[in-house]
């Protein structure tokens, strides 16, 4: 596979690859992965810890670099990441019901199959570097981990997946998505992702520092905050980590 790096170990891709970058930016092309058979500590969002057995999922790195793209507009990457995945789900593994939980998030069901962690390089107004991260549950059929609810591609399919080529599928998926952004098509890339929203057809309940409480999802603005209508009409914005899905 080119314009890739395999690692037998590492503490993180995302922290591999964003030294990589800084060190070594210009033998690098947008698209460069760096896949991990094992992390010793990956990470989720917030300083979650990712939960991964070694060699049975995709566990990799994959660096971008939208020097075109307004620092306003950074979230456009996190949907780029997240309807690559959805792709790859879709079409590959042939799984319905998949679906993005805000912010990326990627559910089966209710039932977490992939998390993904964008950190983004800034220069100036522009971005100047992307490391996305993704951990795909694949292979793996026992999580010992206290996350409530996780599920891998076999547990759904019953099939056995070979890494190396649904990485190669995975990572077209992911770049027909980016260079949707670089034609700005970002309306499209925007209502592609708000159609496939975890729970985007009703009202549920959510939890923020106030209570709980019953909403629907109204949009998702440009800038990533979450708009939720509640039962009486009033609309609550959220960023992310102020509000909970129950």
């Amino acid at each position: 596979m080119e314009n890739a790096v395999f690692l037998k170990e590492v503490s993180s891709t995302n922290d591999y690859l964003s030294g990589l970058v800084a060190s070594n930016r210009a033998a690098l092309a947008a698209g460069f992965v760096a896949l991990a058979e094992n992390q010793t500590a990956g990470r989720g969002q917030a300083a979650n810890v990712w939960e991964s057995d070694s060699g049975e999922n995709l566990t990799f790195s994959m660096a971008l670099f939208p020097d075109f793209l307004p620092v306003r507009e950074q979230f456009l990457i996190s949907q780029v990441v997240s309807l690559g995945v959805v792709d790859f789900l879709d079409d590959y593994c042939k799984i319905g019901a998949v679906s993005i939980k805000w912010p990326n998030d990627i559910y089966w069901m209710d039932f977490k199959v992939c998390g993904i962690l964008i950190e983004n390089a800034v220069c100036g107004r522009e971005l100047s570097s992307v490391v996305a991260g993704v951990g795909l549950n694949v292979n793996q059929t026992i999580f010992r981990g206290d996350a409530p609810n996780p599920i891998s591609v076999s547990q759904i399919t019953g099939e056995h997946y070979d890494l190396e080529a649904a990485l190669e599928v995975l990572r077209e998926k992911i770049m027909r998505r980016y260079e949707m952004l670089r034609r700005g098509e970002k309306e499209a890339l925007r209502q592609s992702y708000l159609k496939r929203l975890y729970r985007q057809d009703g009202f549920y309940p959510y939890q923020d520092a106030a209570g709980t409480f019953h909403a629907e999802i109204e949009d998702v603005e440009p800038i990533g905050t979450l708009l939720l209508r509640l039962e009486n009409g009033e609309l609550r914005r959220y960023a992310f980590k102020e509000v909970s899905f129950i």
